[in-house]
């Protein structure tokens, strides 16, 4: 696996959302991947290279950062982590309660 450039277990394309609507298909399309795979999040929001590490802060997934993509599209990568808080369906910035 090339460091700069974590291959992807999954892809995420959230081009043209908002980051509330890219994390919320972000948590859906994640929800039962293992703990360590690496997620590319294809995001074109410019709010996106400061919301998803902040997702990733509050959640305890870990953001990898940008990655090169063929297409030139702007693309992250997150790696899941196994004791992750998790958020609500349909509001990722709050976790669950219990």
């Amino acid at each position: 696996m090339n460091h700069e450039n974590p291959a992807a277990g999954i892809t995420v394309d959230g081009t043209g959302l908002l980051c509330v609507t890219l994390l919320l298909r972000l948590r859906k399309e994640t929800d039962d991947a293992p703990p360590g795979t690496v997620v590319h999040v294809v995001a074109t929001d410019p709010a996106a290279p400061l919301d998803l590490p902040a997702w990733c802060h509050m959640t305890g997934h870990h953001y990898l950062g940008p990655v090169s993509d063929p297409a030139g599209r702007p693309v992250y990568a997150v790696r899941l982590a196994a004791n992750s808080l998790p958020t609500r369906p349909d509001a990722p910035w709050h976790p669950t309660r219990p």
